[in-house]
């Protein structure tokens, strides 16, 4: 493995600590890092400086960045409206790509990221950690080894109160604010939705081909402004038009259904919702509890953590018994930075493709175009255009997310 130069566009909270967390991987330098805001460079260069010892170049423009021949990889990590456009760029200069996550504002912005992928030959992967989570990849493994029989159902979520975020987001310069007082959909999809397309085998041998969403009224966020900044602030009574709680049902090519919500502007602890049906078994979020016919008690369920160590994934076995660095969110962001940064210094195929990046993030503006009708039934693209029936093979590894590779790992 040859060390290689990489760039990070896009320098906020979220892609400063990325950033940080993208040198850690072995064999990448993140040689410069840009962002439209100058202090958000400096300040994240102060902190490579800290805690890497060296200062990467920085940006303001990103497009003199992407002149650099010697930059072979770009994170980028803007807005969920303008980090489409500049992945498009990054390809277009011969530079993989991968994007933090959030939806899709249109078909035109998903078809654009596959074709140019295609014509480039540069890949565009999406970073979403969720895919790498200790209890998703555990349960994957299960799944796998067939614990729960043929998947016929499955639920996901992101409930997760942010209204302080949101609401204050001119003053944090945060762009989910903008996103709730002009649009009215599954805005953030991804979270679980990634790990359960690869649970269904999503564009390898079955593919989404429906989509339905309702959204309730939008409340939250105006009482949350009236108790925390008081009646006078401009946007106490904005009429927000995204709802406190959107629900997303999707039909799959072999006949199982996936049922997401989103929920960011009521007082509700995080959950990922996370539901496995299958015909032999299933496995909810709620109180982790699991229940597998002829193991668990009969019409009982159990606690899951058992199974969990059972089927650990022997990714999270080796990372363990190593000791390597942990990183953020437990882990699984350091997991899904190793697993872009080996595909980037290797030349090879990611373990999220651009194929799974358009189909993810399609979700949020064909849910926009259902609730904008009246809650109807709309087609999902086929984004591999007919290939999901029999794709090339995949990239076997140690990322790998479409099979677990036991001979990849070195575990005791």
């Amino acid at each position: 493995m040859n060390n290689k130069k990489f760039a990070v566009i896009g320098v906020s909270g979220r892609g400063s600590g990325m950033a940080l967390e993208l040198q850690n991987v072995e064999g990448v330098e993140v040689a410069a890092i840009c962002d439209k805001y100058a202090d958000r460079v400096e300040n994240t260069q102060k902190r490579f400086q800290e805690e890497h010892g060296f200062t990467p170049d920085g940006y303001t423009d990103y497009k003199e960045l992407l002149k650099r021949e010697d930059i072979c990889a770009v994170m980028v990590a803007t807005t969920w409206i303008t980090h489409s456009r500049i992945a498009v760029d990054c390809m277009n200069a011969g530079k993989h790509v991968a994007m933090e996550v959030g939806g899709a504002a249109s078909a035109d912005e998903c078809w654009q990221l596959v074709r140019t992928s295609e014509k480039t030959g540069k890949f565009c992967m999406l970073l979403e950690n969720c895919c790498y989570d200790r209890f998703e990849m555990a349960l994957y493994n299960m799944s796998r080894q067939g614990l729960f029989g043929e998947i016929v159902h499955t639920q996901g979520a992101y409930q997760h109160d942010l209204r302080d975020e949101i609401a204050l987001g001119r003053e944090n310069r945060h762009g989910r604010l903008f996103n709730f007082m002009n649009r009215d959909g599954e805005v953030y999809p991804t979270h679980q939705l990634g790990p359960i397309c690869k649970l269904l085998n999503i564009n390898r041998g079955n593919r989404i081909v429906s989509l339905v969403s309702m959204s309730s009224k939008a409340r939250g966020l105006n009482q949350w402004i009236k108790d925390n900044k008081g009646e006078d602030y401009d946007l106490a009574d904005y009429p927000f038009t995204q709802g406190d709680v959107v629900t997303t049902m999707m039909k799959c090519a072999h006949g199982e259904t996936i049922l997401l919500t989103h929920e960011c502007t009521l007082p509700r602890p995080y959950s990922r919702g996370y539901r496995i049906d299958g015909t032999k078994g299933m496995y909810t979020e709620d109180d982790n509890q699991i229940y597998i016919e002829g193991r668990s008690p009969q019409h009982e369920f159990e606690k899951v953590e058992p199974y969990i160590e059972e089927y650990e994934h022997p990714l999270w076995k080796e990372y363990y018994q190593k000791g390597v660095h942990e990183g953020g969110h437990g882990g699984m962001d350091f997991l899904v930075l190793s697993a872009f940064g080996e595909a980037a210094l290797n030349d090879k195929k990611p373990p999220i493709d651009v194929y799974d990046a358009a189909t993810w993030m399609a979700v949020t503006y064909l849910s926009e175009q259902s609730i904008a009708t009246g809650s109807t039934s709309i087609p999902f693209p086929d984004f591999t255009d007919g290939l999901w029936i029999d794709r090339e093979p995949y990239e076997r590894g140690r990322y790998c997310l479409d099979e677990v590779c036991p001979e990849f790992y070195d575990i005791k």
